[in-house]
């Protein structure tokens, strides 16, 4: 079986994640699709950020839907994880990407390559953001009956992620199960706490919520509203019974996030399709080497 690599946020490993660089690196590394992670700004752009505020990844601060395009430029979104750019990858300035620019990057790589949009919630669904960028893929030629590749000189496949039930279920609403991933994630209280800083009860309270999702979302890929099973690392190590019932059922599984040789033999052992990494030249080379 060919397992295809997903470059997550592009080559995070080497350059800031999201950034023109590490997209451009990931085509470099012979990354087979890349992932990203969407926010709508204050006037109404598509933008590739992880967070939901700009303190961890730029020289700024405050939350990305509180901020314009054009604020958001004046930002530095590359300096901080210390590697120099090189010159044929853009200046400081031309780091941060809108969907449109990840769009033009991929299509301009000359063979086909896959798009793996995610969707980030917290408690609450807003249909706003899957709306925005199901928009902008129409506006660019895309169809969801037209086949996973229909952009750019008809070189990209697109699909749609999120760890939120009710996004899953409103994208397949929209467009074929086999482009829809529900991810899935192992929910212990004591990263939950430390991720979040907060105190047993609250670290308790959040980790039952999320397991209430997580169970959402099993539901979802077992009656087969999502045909994509999107599991971390620790998940699918934890999880062996659950993801071979629906392997057997058809399930395609895009694993996250896969970065050692130890996590990608359990996924080439589980019968992984896909897997996500911050490192796809390593993983590439392991690849041809098994």
């Amino acid at each position: 079986m060919t397992v295809q690599v997903y470059a997550h946020r592009g080559s995070s490993g080497l350059f800031a994640e999201h950034t023109r660089a590490a997209y451009l690196q990931a085509l470099a590394d012979g990354a087979d699709g890349v992932e990203c992670d969407l926010h709508l700004t204050a006037d109404g752009h598509l933008v590739l950020l992880h967070d939901d505020d700009v303190d961890r990844t730029s020289d700024g601060t405050g939350p990305v839907a509180e901020k314009t395009l054009a604020e958001l430029r004046g930002l530095d979104f590359s300096s901080w994880k210390g590697t120099a750019i090189p010159e044929e990858f853009g200046g400081t300035a031309e780091q941060l990407l809108t969907l449109g620019e990840l769009l033009d990057i991929l299509a301009g790589a000359g063979r086909p390559v896959g798009l793996a949009i995610e969707f980030k919630y917290g408690a609450l669904f807003d249909a706003a953001l899957v709306d925005a960028a199901l928009s902008l893929l129409a506006g660019r030629g895309w169809s969801a009956d037209a086949g996973p590749s229909a952009l750019g000189a008809g070189n990209v496949g697109v699909s749609f992620m999120s760890f939120h039930p009710d996004a899953v279920k409103y994208l397949a609403e929209r467009v074929p199960a086999e482009l829809v991933c529900q991810l899935l994630e192992e929910v212990e209280v004591g990263e939950v706490r430390e991720e979040l800083d907060v105190g047993p009860i609250a670290g308790h309270t959040v980790a039952f919520f999320m397991r209430r999702a997580v169970a959402e979302g099993e539901s979802l890929l077992d009656r087969g509203v999502a045909h994509l099973a999107g599991p971390g690392v620790d998940y699918l190590r934890a999880n062996p019974e659950k993801t071979a019932g629906w392997l057997a059922a058809g399930r395609r599984f895009r694993v996250w996030t896969v970065d050692t040789e130890e996590e990608l033999r359990l996924c080439l052992e589980a019968g992984v399709a896909e897997v996500t990494t911050n490192r796809p030249a390593e993983i590439k080379a392991l690849l041809s080497g098994m």
